[in-house]
């Protein structure tokens, strides 16, 4: 049961309905993926006074259900699937279907009760759709790219060329559409404000900062680097200390973050390039001495927002631990 005896409610999300389970009462219920659906689990869950909810991230499905719980003042969190499944296998819960899912996913949320959601930003869905939007136009700009690179008839060339040339105008709209966005919204453009004054960061990093890391400047260095998934975690058991190796995080935003910091690291930043440059001189691997650049970035990024700070080189040189004042650090 969470701490201070909040109910709790697990809902496992699919297309055309939802399973819900509040663990603690022995209460299971079904509900159709329409408003009226929504409306009666809100009605539900207000009879027997729950005060949050879970769920698994499920393609974009679980949305809805998380902006009509918020609308409704219920906490509203999203898990990881991995996590839940993971949790479930450790309980001896082999067996798997929605009624089960949804009663684990209320158990996990029990369990882990300092999980916290994220406040409902209508604006930074907005952002979050239109940055996976030009990701997906970029992955099939790639793909058609590579296609290109073998032979293939003329008309099979021509129709690709004509998709590079539609795919690259579509992309620069999407781009014009998330610089529009960012410098309308406030907390946005003072996001953007910050994390541009960075040397090596641009436009397209700090849009996919803000959408996908809202929690910067919210929480501890040792947690900004673990959600981009830079964190190194021990393999050691015994006597063995095994290598230290990066795992979890976000995928996506790593990715974009793992560009601008190649370019940062080896020739735009002061205080990355001679900490890029002494890993190497060191013996380190060109891309264990980048991933080292990453934490150290995403540390000073998470430090500045904090502190409402743009970029200064000074404060950062290649031995600072850029730690967060305790008054800024957070579970």
């Amino acid at each position: 049961m969470a701490q201070n005896n909040l109910v709790v409610v697990g809902i496992d999300v699919s297309k055309d309905k939802v399973d819900a389970c509040i663990r603690s009462l022995s209460q299971r219920q079904t509900f159709p993926s329409t408003p009226e659906g929504r409306r009666m689990l809100i009605r539900w869950l207000r009879k027997h006074k729950v005060g949050k909810a879970a769920m698994e991230a499920s393609g974009g499905y679980e949305r809805d259900w998380a902006k009509a719980l918020r609308e409704a003042d219920i906490e509203a969190l999203i898990v990881d699937p991995k996590r839940v499944r993971n949790f479930a296998r450790s309980a001896g819960r082999l067996a798997k279907n929605d009624p089960i899912d949804a009663e684990m996913i209320a158990w996990f949320a029990e369990t882990f009760v300092e999980a916290k959601g994220q406040a409902y930003d209508e604006a930074r869905e907005k952002l979050v759709k239109i940055v996976n939007a030009r990701q997906a136009l970029l992955d099939l700009q790639t793909s058609l790219r590579n296609r290109s690179e073998h032979s293939a008839p003329n008309v099979v060339q021509k129709m690709q060329g004509r998709l590079l040339k539609n795919i690259a105008l579509e992309v620069a709209k999407l781009e014009a559409a998330i610089t529009a966005l960012i410098k309308a919204t406030a907390h946005f453009a003072k996001l953007a404000e910050i994390i541009e004054s960075v040397p090596g960061l641009g436009e397209i990093t700090c849009a996919g900062l803000i959408a996908a890391m809202p929690e910067l400047g919210q929480v501890n260095n040792k947690t900004a680097a673990a959600l981009l998934g830079v964190a190194p975690y021990d393999q050691d058991s015994g006597k063995r200390r095994g290598d230290r190796h990066i795992q979890g995080g976000r995928r996506k935003v790593r990715n974009l973050f793992y560009m601008a910091c190649m370019g940062a690291a080896t020739r735009h930043n002061p205080v990355l390039k001679p900490f890029y440059d002494r890993l190497i001189a060191k013996g380190k691997e060109p891309k264990v001495a980048l991933t080292a650049c990453m934490r150290k970035l995403i540390v000073i990024l998470n430090v500045m927002i904090a502190r409402g700070e743009k970029w200064d080189a000074t404060r950062y040189d290649v031995s600072d631990s850029a730690r967060l004042p305790p008054s800024a650090c957070t579970a």
